[in-house]
């Protein structure tokens, strides 16, 4: 239509969100299907949180507030970074908007100007590159492999870097790969940023809590100190506290950012659900005595699809250090044909026929930038997950 912005042209609807609802349409058309696209636990928000919500109702906290969050939730934020990572940010320094998304979103139109280039590394969240084309930046991507674990590399990011880098967006663990920078592997890449003053970073830490095996996770600016003042430390309650319908991401980062960023939300949505982060508050402050209680869950859940994919034929999955996701390659059924007479060429083709041959629902590598795979979210309903690897592997069996 000619009145829809040419900007539009630069970006594409994100496909997590697309897999979930032609899941939830198939469902609806009475389609026995298992949905594995959806990237948040199954887990109900713990009661204390909901609890500290319906308080806030009940004492008429249901007001406009501050434009990025009221004072009680950035001290909660600031509490926990220094907690948790060690980091000190004033809360002048702390943005909250509604959910991680949109203070990524605000970083990148705060910040970027035509011709700012952004680093997303390969395999990405699908909505990084789409955010920097819509704020008028030209998306890079760093590749990694599945050999070195879906870890970007020193020598990858120095040959990514141009003096038109103005951010790099890093996040551990990863979403789609589930893959975790250890403190070395960290500061291997800090120390490349060290040397370009100009570029800014951008850590995405969402799943900071969900990590197995003795993992032991840690954020830019904690282990480069000398990058304090070019970091935009990201984070939030939907994963680890299962609040993804709530809606509360948050941020610290230089004063100067903040500010503009405050600017751009006061002109777009105004503040986040006062509600919403009156629970935040608990959920910070609060008991973190579910978190290794779930993580107990994921990691078992983790261990078993990670296991039924790697007896699937023409899989390959190897086994993430964190988030709730496996990021499976699937080049092993490249060229095969699906029981519905087609030849698979893509993971696109690899998803759409394991869909319509056997109900289950996943996301193709493309979409991350690295195929040809799919991910698999395991956060959810063990029985469902069995069953749906089981029919993953059905699927692959019978392909010729």
């Amino acid at each position: 239509m000619a009145f829809l912005a040419e900007s539009l042209k630069r970006i594409k609807p994100s496909a997590t969100i697309a897999v979930t609802d032609k899941a939830r349409a198939l469902k609806a058309a009475g389609r026995d299907v298992i949905g594995l696209g959806a990237g948040e636990p199954d887990f109900d928000t713990p009661e204390n949180i909901k609890d500290a919500a319906i308080r806030a109702i009940r004492e008429g906290k249901t007001k406009y507030t501050n434009v990025d969050g009221i004072p009680e939730l950035k001290a909660a934020i600031a509490r926990k970074f220094k907690r948790e990572n060690g980091l000190d940010y004033k809360p002048s320094q702390i943005s909250v908007g509604t959910g991680g998304k949109q203070v990524l979103y605000n970083a990148l139109m705060a910040t970027i100007n035509p011709g700012d280039e952004v680093i997303c590394v390969a395999p990405y969240w699908v909505s990084y590159p789409e955010m920097v084309a819509l704020a008028g930046g030209e998306p890079v991507t760093a590749m990694t492999t599945m050999d070195n674990g879906f870890k970007l590399k020193p020598d990858v990011l120095e040959r990514a870097i141009t003096p038109k880098t103005k951010w790099i967006i890093f996040n551990s663990p990863s979403n789609p790969s589930g893959a975790a920078y250890t403190r070395s592997e960290l500061k291997a890449i800090t120390d490349v940023l060290v040397k370009h003053p100009q570029v800014h970073i951008m850590t995405d830490d969402m799943y900071e809590h969900l990590v197995y095996d003795d993992f032991v996770f840690t954020t830019p600016a904690q282990v480069e100190p000398a990058l304090y003042d070019r970091t935009l430390t990201v984070n939030g309650v939907s994963k680890a506290y299962c609040m993804t319908g709530w809606r509360i991401g948050y941020a610290g980062g230089p004063e100067p950012l903040i500010k503009a960023m405050a600017t751009i939300q006061s002109q777009s949505t105004s503040n986040p659900s006062s509600i919403a982060q009156w629970a935040a508050v608990e959920a910070l402050d609060g008991t973190q005595d579910f978190i290794p209680k779930h993580n107990k869950v994921f990691k078992e859940r983790r261990d078993l699809v990670v296991s039924m994919l790697n007896q699937s034929h023409g899989l390959h999955c190897p086994k993430p250090e964190g988030a709730f996701y496996v990021y499976p390659s699937c080049a092993g059924t490249i060229g095969k044909t699906a029981p519905s007479g087609k030849t698979l060429e893509t993971d696109q083709d690899f998803v759409t026929e394991l869909l319509e041959a056997e109900g289950v629902a996943v996301v193709q590598g493309s979409a991350f930038g690295l195929g040809p795979a799919f991910r698999i979210s395991y956060a959810t309903r063990t029985e469902d997950l069995e069953e749906a690897c089981r029919r993953i592997q059905r699927f692959c069996g019978n392909l010729k």
